[in-house]
């Protein structure tokens, strides 16, 4: 059963840190529209061996989503926005500027978060019945993001988080 001492912030951040992951999850995030956090959540439901069924999977990226397309990505698009420009920057002032957006972004981040750990976790516990395995949980929810079928930079990703999960 899962550990739910073992909170989901603290478990993404770790996670995160492993070799590699924040490139697979960037990777992931850029090419199929993933949102890492589910992502993660996902991956700590695995590590618990709490399997996502497709239906699970909708309802807690739903539970996010709305928080998702209008706070966190209009924050991440302004935070990346403003690594080129536009003028007067790039420069010491704006990047001021660009590093309270993106302390604002990962707090946006931190919120969805809480959402998925209380609500997401509930939602995840509650039988539905079907045979899955946890070892699925990533996949599903690149395909959820991206489509049926996942491309083999997408797998490569996806076998990345599932290499450093292992070994925490």
């Amino acid at each position: 059963m899962h550990d739910v001492n073992n909170g989901l912030w603290d478990f993404a951040l770790r996670l995160y840190k492993a070799p590699d992951v924040a490139d697979a999850c960037l990777a992931l995030q850029e090419r199929n529209g993933v949102d890492v956090p589910v992502l993660l959540f996902a991956a700590w439901l695995k590590q618990g061996s709490i399997a996502l069924s497709p239906a699970k999977a909708e309802q807690i990226i739903a539970l996010v989503s709305a928080w998702r397309e209008e706070v966190v990505a209009p924050l991440r698009t302004i935070r990346q926005r403003m690594k080129n420009g536009p003028k007067p920057g790039p420069d010491k002032n704006t990047e001021m500027l660009r590093d309270a957006v993106k302390a604002a972004e990962l707090s946006a981040e931190r919120i969805e978060f809480i959402e998925l750990e209380t609500a997401g976790f509930a939602l995840a516990t509650i039988s539905d019945d079907t045979n899955r395995s946890a070892d699925e949980n990533l996949s599903l929810i690149v395909r959820y993001y991206h489509g049926s079928t996942l491309d083999s930079d997408a797998r490569r990703s996806i076998a990345v988080v599932e290499k450093a999960l292992a070994g925490l």
